[in-house]
């Protein structure tokens, strides 16, 4: 028994310059069904609700204290300018038992040294007030 190879006219094998796909198309197909295996076991989880995010801008109420504070250090109540801490404390305290107690909402320059926001922080402390909210600006969108 013989094997023949070539054409019977002894001429050279043409080389073949097309890629074989076949075992790319293997490899393709079982990637394909251990993804398709897996992908229900990783995306099984157990049902939550996840709570929706919510930005509200402030609201201002009446009770609410804005106080001011510029990059030299002086206070401001609502838009009147206080000429001490101490005078910042003496409204505060009068304002503190109200119920229900304001919150004081605490404007500070970015300039401003921290020493200026920490005093009038340390203001309503001394008067009683439990609510304090820092006012800020808020980053730009998309950035």
């Amino acid at each position: 028994m013989a094997m023949m190879v070539g054409n019977d006219a002894g001429d050279e094998d043409e080389i073949v310059s097309s890629i074989n796909t076949t075992p790319l198309v293997d490899v393709m197909l079982v990637l394909l069904i251990i993804f398709l295996i897996t992908i229900p076991v990783v995306t099984h989880t157990i049902p939550v609700t996840l709570p929706k995010e919510t930005n509200l801008p402030r609201q201002t109420k009446p009770e609410n204290i804005d106080i001011s504070v510029n990059k030299d250090g002086d206070i401001f109540w609502n838009d009147q300018r206080l000429p001490n801490v101490e005078a910042l404390v003496t409204r505060l305290k009068k304002v503190s038992p109200n119920v229900p107690q304001p919150e004081v909402q605490i404007r500070g320059d970015g300039n401003a040294r921290y020493e200026f926001v920490g005093k009038v922080v340390f203001a309503c402390q001394r008067a009683g007030i439990v609510k304090i909210g820092f006012i800020t600006e808020p980053p730009p969108r998309g950035g």
